[in-house]
């Protein structure tokens, strides 16, 4: 569906001829790693009851999955996740683990469902990364698994480095795991595929195992949402997201911005409540300590602000009739309140001035067209002046300036 009384996207994502391509499952699981991946981010620390409020909002929000953190790296961690464990949320709670028996361990005695265990999937991250002998690996793997699997837990591996791998490697990886995994997760480790060569790559994974398909892409090109969408548009029916994208080096995809692309380009439903998005993004904002830029997508200051004078203009004519017109979503789709706001500076139209003046409380009938652009001229002045927008408060001081205390 392109357009609701919430949003308005192209008509073109839902046409015959682009979606015939497209391999799209009915619903896809959302499988969020703010309280691991996203901690990864250099300076990110999440204490333990900190963890908890994540995790339980994450909860409320319909996550299907929350990986808890990895229980090797400290105590606290170790508390948090078990903690977490026993919250009894919707929510599968997860630990991360090396391939290593020890790790399973761990996860078992914090008492979690599930272990995202990673696998090793390129030649030249076991040999300078691991340092190790390909076939240490690869048993390494084998045996971390199936004893995660004997236990009960919930196996999904997660192919490290799985963009820069050579393929014949990796089948050989996968083709040896096969037996003790529930999932398999195409890891862009290092966010180096284009949306293209993840089309290409999930197909080739899908066809080297019956197992569920999942993708874990970083950002640092920037593509993480796109192509976390390229592997779900090719057979992918998980994706690892972080709320706000934060997590190692350049971030992960993240959490609000895939889901809504999802639902609203793709027409993939998830189960995450979209009026929670804003909220879960406040609390890991403040949590975090990681402050968004202000254009940040759909949770950020500025996307439902306007200051151009011509889009301003467009707002104002069709908001009563159709506010999509001129913003793809309405901030109450996300669980913003305030609405859509027309600020005042530099790039301002006469629009932008009559909206403010009617928050004061003039009567802007009885402003002449003259002072109307007199106090759009000094808008501007003082906008460029001040290299920012113009609060009401200032905005006041200017019309008083320039028409007088007593005119209302």
């Amino acid at each position: 569906m392109w357009s609701s009384k919430f949003w308005f996207v192209s008509p073109l994502n839902f046409d015959d001829e682009v979606r015939k391509k497209l391999e799209l499952p009915e619903r896809v699981v959302i499988h969020d790693t703010t309280l691991r991946d996203g901690e990864q981010q250099a300076g990110v620390v999440f204490r333990r009851d900190e963890k908890v409020r994540i995790a339980t909002a994450l909860d409320e929000a319909g996550v299907d999955r929350i990986e808890a953190g990895m229980p090797s790296v400290s105590r606290d961690d170790f508390d948090a996740i078990k903690e977490i464990a026993k919250l009894g949320l919707k929510a599968r709670v997860m630990a991360f683990s090396r391939c290593l028996k020890q790790d399973v361990d761990l996860a078992i005695k914090a008492e979690v469902p599930g272990v995202v265990m990673e696998l090793p999937s390129s030649k030249h991250i076991i040999e300078y990364g691991y340092r190790i002998p390909e076939d240490s690996a690869i048993k390494m793997v084998v045996e971390a698994a199936e004893y995660a699997k004997k236990h009960g837990l919930f196996v999904t591996l997660l192919a490290i480095d799985s963009t820069r791998a050579d393929y014949e490697f990796l089948k050989k990886v996968v083709n040896s795991v096969q037996d003790f995994m529930d999932s398999l997760t195409i890891a862009d480790t290092f966010g180096v595929a284009s949306p293209f060569a993840m089309e290409y790559l999930t197909k080739q994974v899908k066809s080297l195992t019956k197992k569920p398909v999942e993708v874990h892409p970083h950002n640092d090109f920037g593509l993480a949402v796109a192509n976390a969408l390229a592997a779900v548009a090719s057979g992918a029916s998980a994706v690892h997201v972080t709320v706000n994208g934060i997590g190692e080096r350049a971030g992960n995809a993240a959490l609000e911005e895939t889901v809504l692309a999802l639902e609203l380009l793709l027409g993939v439903r998830t189960n995450v409540k979209l009026d929670k998005l804003y909220e879960l993004s406040k609390l890991v904002e403040q949590l975090s300590g990681v402050k968004l830029p202000p254009h940040k997508p759909i949770v950020g200051d500025s996307p439902f602000r306007v200051e151009s004078g011509m889009i301003a203009e467009w707002w104002i004519s069709a908001r009563e009739v159709r506010p999509t017109e001129v913003f793809p979503i309405l901030p109450e789709l996300v669980g913003r309140r305030g609405g859509i706001e027309v600020v005042l500076g530099k790039k301002s139209g006469k629009s932008n001035i009559v909206e403010a003046l009617k928050e004061i409380g003039v009567d802007v009938s009885k402003i002449s067209v003259e002072d109307l652009v007199k106090i759009l001229q000094e808008t501007k002045f003082y906008s460029t002046l001040k290299k920012g927008l113009i609060t009401r408060e200032e905005f006041h001081v200017i019309f008083k300036k320039i028409v007088g205390e007593n005119m209302r």
